[in-house]
């Protein structure tokens, strides 16, 4: 941690690098996303749900890994209310009666010995499904635009709010664009479900996080070092938050990838989803958002001293 003690790097001359290298990763994920498209769960696209009641606690993973046997592809499969209750989530055009035999079969097969009773059949319908789509964009997009007016009171510069915005845009379209590369070559899910919005709504509140506390240090800053320039100050910045910024993003990311490798197969396409934006967010938090606040700063305000 030596690099952190006294950190003094020259962010903003290397701002049109980072510009580079974020241009070439969002044209990437545009590219991906426009021709893979969006993998969506049954929760976004319709299907039949069962909630299984077992007498102990179940092995999601092996229950998942059985079904998948006995129903020709993959369902969802989490934990509903208690340890005991199983959700079962199935995307077939197979009728609700002959599923539900399935499921049980499979399931008393994988344990003989516990009594399994379904205590909930329900059939997910399109309309629902749609209505939960656009539930989940107006939830981001809620939530992005709360974001642009706290910024702008807190900080009383547009500057600041536009740089945060675009950073986290930048994080929400890189990590999806990775999750998209990335469907059918992982050994795990990756389809867009409500565990991965709530991801996506985590990595925008940690993301923002690393950027308010840059921004609060250059108020900080602009109000100590009068006599200094814009540029230089944003350097002084990001390079005092430098250290709490990459401990911070480091013990997360190591608390993340715990969740990844043993939190079972429930949890993997969250965590996975999650340590992508980490990393990305951590990026653009110290490279993205605070340059493109220098960037409309200086444009702008050329213009106003030119007028």
């Amino acid at each position: 941690m030596r690099w952190f003690e006294t950190p003094n790097y020259n962010f903003t001359s290397y701002r049109y690098l980072g510009y580079l290298v974020s241009g070439f990763f969002i044209v990437l994920a545009i590219l991906t996303i426009s021709i893979r498209g969006l993998e969506y769960g049954i929760d976004f696209t319709g299907g039949k749900q069962f909630v299984l009641e077992f007498q102990t606690q179940p092995d999601i993973t092996a229950i998942k890994q059985n079904l998948t046997q006995s129903l020709g592809k993959a369902p969802e499969v989490k934990t509903f209310g208690s340890p005991t209750e199983v959700l079962v989530l199935v995307d077939s055009d197979k009728a609700t009666n002959h599923l539900q035999d399935l499921i049980g079969q499979s399931t008393q097969q994988l344990y003989p010995g516990d009594e399994v009773r379904f205590i909930k059949t329900d059939v997910v319908g399109p309309s629902f499904a749609h209505d939960l789509k656009a539930s989940a964009i107006q939830a981001i997009l809620f939530s992005v635009a709360v974001i642009f007016i706290y910024i702008l009171i807190r900080f009383k510069q547009w500057t600041f709010s536009v740089g945060a915005i675009l950073a986290l845009a930048h994080d929400v379209l890189i990590t999806l664009g990775i999750v998209v590369l990335l469907q059918g070559f992982m050994p795990f899910s990756l389809e867009i479900n409500q565990p991965m919005i709530a991801a996506f709504l985590t990595i925008v509140g940690y993301s923002i996080n690393d950027t308010v506390v840059v921004f609060d240090r250059i108020r900080e800053n602009l109000t100590k070092y009068k006599s200094e320039t814009y540029e230089t100050l944003i350097n002084k910045s990001i390079n005092e938050t430098l250290s709490r910024t990459t401990i911070t993003s480091l013990t997360t990311i190591f608390v993340v990838t715990v969740l990844f490798l043993f939190g079972g197969e429930s949890l993997k396409s969250f965590t996975f989803s999650l340590l992508i934006g980490l990393i990305v967010g951590t990026y653009s938090s110290v490279v993205i958002a605070s340059n493109i606040a220098l960037e409309l700063h200086e444009r702008y305000y050329k213009k106003e001293l030119q007028r």
